[in-house]
């Protein structure tokens, strides 16, 4: 499987401008990437920042783009109605013409503004419970679900995604904890996040692509394709450079590449650089 690249970009537009965020997706497709990915937050929790809606977001994306796959990293499942975002993406899935990608995590502690459930016990149970009843209406036969926080009673879901069996479903996480990870086995991708060092700072090495590998081989029972994203950063104005640092994740098992486009206020052009410079391929 050829290594892809894709962009993540900023919830909060480009310079606050959510016109702009649309037109850099658009710009990078053109410059030959694969993938437009935003995060979800309902309060981005950077200080400053304004923030944007991500679905709405993604819909004007995939209204613009024809060609980059389009996901999230990632929804917070247990802060959202399971049936609801299935509603939701099934229809987005139909707009982009089946190029969604479903990314679902614990979510962010710093986005916890609403009275959501804190405990991480009960929000690993909910996103358990939300990723089952996701899958089971996506597949658009008759569905029931009984379960400790939510309940489906006798319903069935038309349309049915584009994609089939469903839309992929992606899982986000810190490594190396190994409980998203291990859900991630279950289902069709692994997008992590490196537990930050003492200063704050985490970033993969190789060898962390070949030790999640690894587990998720030994975790995993369906032999259909898995992917594993990595996300940092690579020198736009040096390919040489960029496809050596890259093509290490990709032999160690790395599927997706994510260049953070994340531009701070007033860094709009630098990221518009990055972006038009093109994926490290």
């Amino acid at each position: 499987m050829a290594m892809k690249y894709g962009i993540a970009l900023p919830l909060s537009g480009i310079d606050g401008d959510i016109e702009r965020l649309v037109e850099y997706a658009h710009i990078a497709e053109e410059a030959g990437w694969d993938g437009v990915f935003l995060e979800d937050y309902i309060v981005y929790w950077v200080k400053g920042g304004v923030t944007y809606d991500p679905w709405l977001a993604l819909t004007a994306i995939a209204l613009r783009t024809k060609r980059v796959r389009l996901g999230m990293t990632v929804t917070p499942l247990p802060s959202r109605l399971p049936w609801k975002l299935a509603r939701e993406a099934v229809t987005l899935d139909h707009l982009s013409h089946g190029r969604l990608i479903l990314g679902f995590g614990l979510g962010d502690p710093r986005d916890s503004h609403f009275g959501e459930v804190s405990n991480v016990k009960q929000r690993a149970e909910m996103l358990d419970e939300g990723l089952e009843i996701l899958a089971g209406l996506m597949s658009g036969q008759p569905f029931h679900y009984e379960g400790q926080h939510y309940r489906v009673e006798h319903v069935t879901f038309e349309p049915q995604p584009l994609q089939k069996p469903r839309i992929p479903i992606w899982i986000g996480g810190f490594w190396p904890r190994k409980a998203p990870a291990r859900r991630a086995a279950h289902w069709d991708g692994f997008c992590p996040a490196k537990v930050p060092d003492a200063q704050g700072y985490g970033s993969f090495q190789p060898a962390d692509v070949s030790a999640i590998r690894t587990f998720i081989a030994q975790e995993r029972t369906d032999k259909g394709p898995f992917d594993l994203c990595i996300g940092g950063y690579s020198p736009g104005d040096d390919k040489a450079r960029a496809r050596a640092q890259v093509g290490e994740f990709e032999q160690a098992g790395a599927t997706w590449w994510c260049e953070f486009v994340l531009p701070d206020l007033g860094q709009a052009q630098q990221a518009l650089t990055r972006i038009k410079q093109g994926p490290p391929r």
